[in-house]
């Protein structure tokens, strides 16, 4: 008589209750001190994402944690496995930071900006980083992590000298009310070419940290499939006249996204392709298919909303828990990086813009605005952290780079505002008219 065969099936380790005690604490804690740090940033009028990572540090080894080292280990590490199920939630955080900002991304050059824009690119982008390599050599020894791959550190290092925040960026324009006048324009569309060019450097340099070599075939291939995948999307937005032509009810589109966006990430990873560029091409995607949907816009608010008032705030938090300013810390050495930094950017801009005929101030503008890393810098930070390219000393010191580098450019713009509130719409030497009309055919 034959043996019944054994039943196999998935089975799911639960946590007890004293885990899920703590993990809901974790994450409660993590969401409230965000929330709270990010208004009171608001509130000076300086970006909330810094005020977010605040809050975080506040639990971590800078303050609770080094005061009170038992009571925050007993909410955070309170069992092993809690360190993961918090990193998942990162990890959500990350994917709807991306997915959100894909979706809103646009590029668009027009004939009358091209000079202005190539200018910025370079002198905000290509000039800085050349200008970086030595300064990257100086400090490997320092910064480093425990992959102890040069070339991707170096490619780190450049990218973090030369990266812009798109959406800090748009929040400050759009907080001042100068949205779609002709400065804005073209610091989002250099911004947005600029972050395409820099996460496909950082996605070539966790590849090679993964391998633990720099293979050129296979950096090739990485560089060749991560470009192809843009501009395959690019070709399709661009030539779809028609998306999808039924009406598509609010569970189904909010379904479909979400599948093509784990999907992409999980099929993407296991081609080498980090999960932040996946998921920002994945909202590149969505917007395409359904950009002659009237309802698609609200609804991907509604997720973007959602996604910034959970995920979003508790990766910024865990961001700011991991900061250590008490002993992973060297403040001559993040004073230098900063300089360093701050002034290639700003020094290739006005080079650059030389060639323009921009007034002067407007250049300065440039300058300081093409310095604000914003979330970009912070994505930056923790996937080169994880992909252990640099350590924790580096961590933070990219971190509060971008803090620093974000608030000057937010209160340099507005009291650029104040004395000059058509700053922003009169860009060229000539009197007035180009750039206001400019801004009143964009109105």
């Amino acid at each position: 008589m034959a043996l019944p065969r054994e039943v196999i099936s998935v089975t799911l380790e639960t946590l007890s209750d004293s885990n899920v005690f703590s993990t809901l604490l974790a994450l409660a804690l993590l969401l409230g001190g965000a929330y709270i740090g990010g208004r009171l940033m608001e509130a000076i009028r300086a970006p909330k994402v810094i005020g977010e990572i605040l809050g975080g540090m506040l639990f971590g080894g800078t303050f609770l944690y080094h005061f009170f080292p038992g009571a925050m280990e007993g909410i955070f590490q309170a069992y092993p496995e809690e360190g993961k199920v918090l990193n998942l939630v990162y990890q959500f955080g990350l994917i709807f930071l991306m997915f959100c900002s894909g979706y809103n991304t646009q590029i668009a050059v027009g004939k009358e900006s091209r000079r202005i824009i190539a200018c910025v690119f370079i002198g905000a982008t290509v000039l800085p980083m050349l200008g970086g390599i030595p300064f990257a050599f100086l400090m490997e020894d320092s910064f480093i992590g425990e992959s102890k791959n040069s070339t991707a550190f170096l490619l780190v290092f450049l990218i973090g000298v030369a990266i812009t925040s798109i959406p800090v960026i748009s929040k400050i324009f759009f907080d001042m009310g100068v949205m779609n006048t002709p400065y804005t324009n073209t610091v989002l569309t250099v911004s947005t070419i600029q972050d395409l060019c820099l996460w496909i450097l950082l996605n070539l340099s966790t590849r090679m940290a993964e391998t633990g070599k720099a293979d050129p075939l296979d950096m090739a291939v990485v560089v060749v499939l991560t470009l192809g995948m843009f501009v395959v999307a690019k070709l399709f937005a661009d030539h779809l006249r028609v998306g999808y032509r039924k009406k598509v009810k609010a569970v189904s589109f909010y379904t479909v996204s979400f599948f093509g966006l784990l999907l992409a990430c999980a099929l993407l990873c296991r081609l080498g392709i980090n999960i932040m560029y996946s998921s920002f091409l994945a909202g590149y995607i969505v917007r395409a298919v359904s950009k002659n949907d009237p309802e698609a816009a609200p609804r991907m608010q509604a997720v973007s909303d959602f996604a910034f008032s959970f995920f979003v705030p508790i990766y910024f938090a865990l961001v700011g828990i991991q900061l250590n300013l008490l002993h992973n810390f060297s403040l001559p050495r993040f004073l230098f990086f900063f300089l360093v930094a701050f002034g290639l950017e700003a020094v290739g801009t006005v080079l650059m813009l030389q060639f323009t005929n921009l007034k002067k101030k407007v250049i300065l503008n440039f300058a300081v605005t093409m310095n604000a890393r914003g979330g970009p810098g912070i994505v930056l930070a923790t996937v080169a952290y994880a992909s252990k390219i640099i350590n924790v000393e580096f961590f933070t010191v990219l971190i509060l780079t971008t803090m620093l580098s974000s608030m000057i450019a937010g209160y340099w713009l507005r009291y650029q505002q104040k004395k000059d509130p058509e700053v922003f719409i009169k860009l060229t030497k000539e009197e007035g008219g180009d750039g206001r009309l400019a801004h009143q055919k964009q109105s």
